[in-house]
């Protein structure tokens, strides 16, 4: 008689499964009409608004320029003179101080240019015959020697017809600007409202808020403007005075104009030095170079940051970024407008009182919170029943006398 097996003698061998059996964890993505609707707007805002762009810069630049007219705008109501009648009298201003800076600097220009050239193969000898002292420079003295300008002319035609062509839309967009911040200033109460009425009630005056600081913005950013411009002229001024150079006043108020420019401000103020400091000497317009360079690595290394952190209230470092990521952008007109634009980022940070990942708790924060909500009660109680245009502008005294 056999004794009855144990179960746990035979174990059931395993069964080799197939490989189509073996289910693995799989990634599902479900494209939801709706998303798919939201991806094509976005898709095509972004396409929009890179073919509005140059518009977008027009519009840009014409609110700076009425946010720079609006004070002497103001100041001239306040001594009871119509709003028609300021605005005219503070564009037609405006206009004059161009009309006068391009009669001052650009006949005496002209007639430098016109002078160089007509010494032209005279100076091109003794530059290189002033090269040909030094071995290293003796291929370039050859070179100046064997110049012919036919071939040099027929390569660059392409090219000085496509700076052209962008300097004439340059300057069309400048007067639409011009155009566009006059209508703007016109219509501006009207403006006002109109941006009041879509934004509700409760967020008009941190709104206000916000076109005060703008204001500041443009100011502080035009302040540095001035003072970079007046430093470049003066510095002109005297380096060609010192040097007996003629027409040293014309040059050196192209140049403080020209420095508005940024990137081609370097050459917009060296190259007509230097070709003013040859016609007298070569030796001069070799001193006038390097004291010019040397200024130019100053300005644009030290003072350009110093003085426009201090007047937009940024680091020092923004500012250099900031004016490199816009002329990689948008070339010139976006280095012209980096700077207002980082500093309203900066602005906009602050005035909505955003929260950053890497802060904490911050009492005087929290104390700004409290102000803007018993100022948006009393702004709440004394708005009820105005219309848009009225409450915009209670909006905006209550702001001031706030800021005050």
């Amino acid at each position: 008689m056999k004794p009855p097996e144990s179960p746990h003698l035979h174990k059931p061998q395993p069964v080799d499964e197939p490989l189509d059996a073996v289910r693995k964890p799989t990634l599902q993505v479900e494209i939801t009409p709706f998303s798919l609707v939201v991806a094509l707007l976005l898709a095509g805002m972004v396409w929009m608004l890179s073919r509005l762009a140059p518009a977008i810069l027009v519009l840009v630049t014409a609110l700076m320029i009425v946010a720079t007219m609006y004070p002497m705008i103001t100041w001239l109501e306040r001594h009871r003179i119509r709003r028609g009648m300021a605005i005219a009298i503070v564009f037609a201003s405006l206009l004059l101080v161009l009309v006068a800076l391009l009669t001052v600097t650009l006949p005496a220009l002209a007639k430098q240019v016109i002078s160089l050239l007509s010494q032209e193969p005279e100076l091109r000898a003794k530059l290189a015959a002033f090269l040909a002292r030094y071995r290293y420079a003796e291929p370039l003295a050859e070179g100046l020697r064997t110049l012919q300008y036919g071939p040099l002319l027929q390569a660059s035609r392409a090219g000085m017809l496509a700076f052209s062509r962008s300097l004439i839309e340059v300057v069309a967009y400048g007067i639409a600007a011009v155009f566009l911040a006059l209508y703007i200033a016109i219509d501006g109460e009207r403006l006002r409202g109109a941006l009041f009425a879509v934004v509700p009630r409760a967020q008009h005056i941190r709104l206000s808020r916000i076109l005060l600081n703008l204001q500041t913005i443009v100011g502080g950013y035009l302040r540095g403007q001035a003072i970079t411009s007046l430093c470049m002229g003066i510095f002109i001024f005297v380096l060609l005075t010192l040097c007996g150079v003629p027409n040293a006043l014309a040059i050196a108020a192209f140049g403080a104009v020209a420095d508005v420019l940024p990137f081609i401000n370097f050459f917009l103020t060296i190259i007509p030095t230097t070709l003013a400091a040859l016609a007298k000497s070569q030796s001069t317009a070799v001193i006038v170079f390097v004291l010019m360079f040397a200024y130019e690595e100053f300005e644009s290394r030290l003072l350009i940051p110093l003085v426009y952190g201090r007047a937009l209230r940024m680091p020092s470092s923004v500012v250099l970024f900031a004016l490199l990521a816009g002329g990689t952008l948008y070339g010139i007109v976006g280095a012209l407008l980096a700077l207002p634009v980082a500093a309203t980022v900066f602005m906009l940070v602050e005035e909505l009182r955003v929260e950053l990942p890497g802060e904490g708790p911050d009492k005087e924060r929290e104390e700004k919170k409290e102000e803007d909500a018993r100022t948006e009660q009393e702004y709440a109680r004394r708005a009820e029943g105005l219309p848009a245009e009225k409450a915009a502008a209670l909006a905006v005294r209550i702001a001031e006398k706030h800021e005050e």
